[in-house]
Order: structure tokens, then sequence, then C-alpha cells
């Protein structure tokens, strides 16, 4: 195991991470080049994949904070955390199955991006992830966040 105090990313790390990036990024082109009448599916893709990365993202906190202590406030409020994103991830989804645009659907989605973000910094600030989860993380966050905009504006250009 790496030690908390380690600052730069595993590199088997660095490389799932950018592998993760490939369906929002090919999703994102896809929505301006492929054909309108498949635009709903690439979206309806790229809105289930968002989920699944939040959910995956909120279990990395639940295991940051199985890592404190019972009694530790920081990491119970971690654990409460955790399951946030999924539950908001799922709640998107639904809704835009039930007929909430995909225009509102993405914007949710880069909101609820940018808030695990900020709550990476805060684990990285508290102890609770090693240094080296911001520098694998910010880099792969700007890159979804960028990929959920342009697949947003296509949507609504297109």
């Amino acid at each position: 195991m790496r030690p908390f105090t380690d600052t730069r990313p595993p590199h088997l790390a660095r490389l799932l991470g950018l592998c993760g990036l490939i369906p929002f990024m090919s999703a994102a082109l896809s929505v301006w080049v492929i054909p309108g009448g498949w635009q709903p599916l690439v979206v309806a893709s790229l809105l289930s994949y968002s989920a699944v990365i939040l959910a995956f993202l909120g279990a990395i906190h639940w295991g940051l904070a199985m890592r404190g202590e019972q009694d530790d406030v920081r990491a119970q409020m971690q654990l409460g955390w955790s399951v946030i994103p999924p539950l908001l991830g799922w709640a998107v989804v639904s809704l835009a199955s039930f007929g909430l645009p995909a225009a509102l659907a993405i914007p949710l989605f880069v909101l609820a991006f940018i808030g695990m973000d900020m709550a990476d910094l805060r684990a990285v600030r508290l102890g609770l992830a090693p240094i080296w989860y911001r520098p694998l993380r910010k880099p792969l966050t700007v890159a979804v966040v960028l990929s959920l905009l342009v697949a947003w504006v296509g949507v609504v250009v297109g």
C-alpha cells in the first residue's frame, strides 16, 4: 500500500482513470457526428455511464470512511456523503427516463461531478484520502465536465 504522503498517483490508477474517460469523450463526440435519430440513445448511454461513475466515486468515499475510527465525526460525515452521489445519479437517470430533457439532465451531472471534486479535495485536506488522490482526480474531473458540456451543447444545438 502506498503511504498517504506520496504525491504522485500510482501509474495503474492514472491509466485506469484515463480509460474511464473513453465513454465520456466518445459519447460527447458522438452527439455531434451520429445521425440525429441515434442521438437520444447516445445521450441515454452518457447519462447512464455518468450515474455509474458517480456511484463509483461515492463508493471511494465509503471506503475512505471505513478507514476512520467508528467515533470519528469526519469519517461518519464521509460515510454519509458517500451515498449521495449514487442516489443523485439514479435520480437523474430515472427522471430522464420519465421525460426530463437531456438539456437539463446533463447540467445536473456537471454539477454533481463538480461537487464530487470538492468532496475529493475535502477528503484530502482532512487526511481521509491520500495526497495523490487530488492530482489523480482533478484532471479526470475536468475531462468529464468538459465532455458533458460538449455533449450538452450538441444536444441544445442539435
